[in-house]
């Protein structure tokens, strides 16, 4: 697994927003930054040391997408799509036998037209799946107005309603956050109005850290949710 991976140093975020540069070996390289989103707005980058995976596609701009970046004594994983990768992998653990039969989950199949990140068709429950990059204690979500975040909460409310069964799981990708909140922000309450009406109609919400293990990304605990970070 090893010589998937390689170690640099940050340089900085350019313009394309899914484009860094990285030093490996005293080399500036253009990496591939797996994210949506400008990671500086949520953490410091320049210079800190951080993992490559090679990029096995042929026809690959880069050589190397930025995989994890330094933080203490472990990583924080950058590729937010990992975490759906861990909860799916990690199923069968113990840690998820509040759930029921977990066997032969599925991945983005699209129940009574929703389209869900996992679904467990022995319990038919949805799991929707959210990642969250944070170095506060206390993570909170979500720390921007999404339109789609909260047209999925008004679909998961209904199917609520009419009998689904559906779990949110937030996953931090800081081994470090001890804690996760929905945010109290003005712009937030609609989302958090919605949120509460999913919870009063049964759904299920957990949170969890994961760590990094030879290159392996962990759930590393179950950590408490909290409705009010006031």
């Amino acid at each position: 697994m090893e010589e998937m991976y390689e170690m640099g140093y940050f340089v900085r975020e350019e313009k394309n927003r899914f484009i860094c540069t990285v030093d490996v070996w005293g080399e500036n390289i253009e990496c591939y930054i797996p994210s949506s989103c400008k990671l500086g707005n949520f953490l410091k980058l320049a210079g800190k040391k951080v993992i490559l995976r090679k990029n096995l596609a042929t026809d690959a701009r880069t050589k190397y997408a930025v995989f994890a970046v330094k933080y203490k004594y472990n990583y924080i994983v950058l590729n937010t799509s990992e975490a759906n990768k861990v909860i799916f992998d990690s199923l069968g653990r113990r840690l998820f036998a509040y759930m029921g039969k977990r066997s032969n989950p599925q991945k983005e199949i699209v129940v009574d037209g929703y389209k869900t990140d996992i679904y467990l068709p022995g319990e038919d429950t949805i799991i929707e799946v959210k990642s969250i990059i944070s170095l506060d204690k206390q993570a909170i979500f979500p720390t921007v107005y999404s339109e789609r975040a909260i047209n999925q909460l008004k679909k998961i409310r209904e199917l609520l309603q009419g009998g689904k069964k559906v779990t949110y799981l937030f996953v931090s990708l800081n081994p470090y956050v001890e804690s996760l909140a929905i945010s109290n922000e003005k712009q937030m309450d609609e989302f958090r109005d919605l949120f509460l009406d999913c919870l009063e109609s049964g759904m299920e919400c957990k949170g969890y850290t994961t760590c990094l293990n030879n290159y392996e990304i962990q759930i590393k605990k179950e950590i408490p949710f909290i409705i009010s970070n006031s």
